[in-house]
């Protein structure tokens, strides 16, 4: 198996969503100059992510909502008709920018990250993850389905059998529409119960290819060990998969403003160490992820795991320094974030008691 890759973009450099949006604190510059002070980013792991191109969408998209999103970035605005049928011009979709440059470079990377892999290895690309864009609409934040594009391109390199895991705070809504009764697809998401998009039910077996799990609020690692030892890894090993792409959104973890789940980031590392010796080839992507020193700390230890680096227990004083560095305007917990969100890369354990609806949402799966 080849060394692990890395696939990172400076489109998302200064790029925001808007002042007041979730999205407007850096992601993943941050994993990326992180992962260089500490020595882990070398030119022999690092790609830079092409861009998309129209054509490629549209193997998902339909050509309609492509051009308007191209349309929407040369113009810097939409009119209502296109709101109205696309979901562009939003408060969660907003026009900024770089609106079709900044997609279609997540978009690209996730499919190059396809072909990388394509002979067996892992590749790290957390621009990916934008799970909730429809063929024909934008929606939570989500522009493309690059994880559904991912998924696409291994299907075309060959890779027939594919396990998809999904371990964002929210459920993968587009992607199960896409592969929906797909046998040869199986999904699995782990997301907040009663929480946007109210999809993903522990009923909803998406036409048989989904395995749905919504946890309670407080849901720890604890909790989620239990996951993975009892759906994750054997849902994933009796597959047999050629591929699996991982969804590794960090807006699980505790301290994260959009949820109300109580991961460590030692949870995430749990899911990539199960899932690596499943399949021959393995692709890790971004996701969720609202506080900036979560995210940071959460990917780059995620390509520290597939890197094989030794995670450090105190930052060396170059990477404190990436840390440092962040501000996160017009939030109340980065007036004052803790110390060691600057001085660890990883969290201290949250633990808990395994709750009875954990157990018993595993038991209704079990019987599947």
């Amino acid at each position: 198996m080849t060394a692990a890759r890395f696939i990172g973009s400076e489109v998302y450099r200064g790029s925001s969503y808007g002042r007041w949006h979730p999205l407007r604190i850096p992601r993943v510059p941050t994993v990326m100059d992180l992962a260089r002070a500490l020595g882990w980013l070398g030119t022999d792991r690092y790609i830079n992510s092409p861009r998309a191109k129209p054509a490629a969408l549209e193997l998902w998209h339909t050509p309609a909502y492509v051009a308007a999103l191209q349309r929407a970035e040369a113009e810097g605005r939409v009119d209502k008709a296109t709101r109205a049928r696309h979901g562009l011009g939003t408060t969660a979709n907003p026009v900024f920018p770089e609106v079709f440059r900044r997609p279609a470079t997540s978009a690209g990377g996730v499919m190059l990250a396809a072909e990388l892999v394509a002979e067996g290895g892992m590749v790290h690309a957390p621009g990916g993850g934008t799970h909730h864009a429809f063929p024909d609409r934008a929606n939570g934040f989500c522009y493309i389905n690059d994880p559904v594009l991912c998924l696409l391109a291994l299907r075309r390199l060959g890779m027939q059998r594919l396990v998809y895991v999904d371990i964002d705070a929210h459920h993968c809504d587009g992607v199960e529409h896409a592969f929906a009764g797909d046998p040869d697809m199986r999904l699995i998401s782990v997301h907040e119960n009663r929480r946007w998009p109210f999809t993903g039910a522990l009923g909803d077996d998406g036409g048989g290819s989904a395995f749905n799990l919504p946890v309670p609020r407080g849901f720890d690692d604890t909790e989620m060990r239990a996951l993975i030892e009892r759906l994750i890894v054997p849902r994933t090993a009796g597959f047999a998969p050629d591929a699996i792409v991982l969804q590794c959104g960090s807006d699980a973890i505790e301290e994260d403003p959009l949820s109300r789940l109580s991961l460590s980031n030692n949870a995430h590392l749990d899911v990539v160490r199960a899932l690596r010796p499943l399949a021959p080839r393995l692709i890790v992507l971004g996701g969720g992820g609202y506080n900036p020193w979560s995210v940071a700390r959460a990917w780059t230890a995620v390509w520290g795991v597939l890197s094989d680096q030794p995670l450090p227990d105190r930052l060396p004083p170059p990477a404190e320094a990436v840390l440092r560095g962040l501000r996160w305007e017009g939030a109340r917990a980065g007036k004052s974030p803790p110390e060691h969100w600057f001085t660890t890369l990883i969290d201290p354990p949250c633990e808990g008691p395994l709750r009875p609806e954990i157990t018993e949402a595993l038991d209704a799966l079990a019987r599947r």
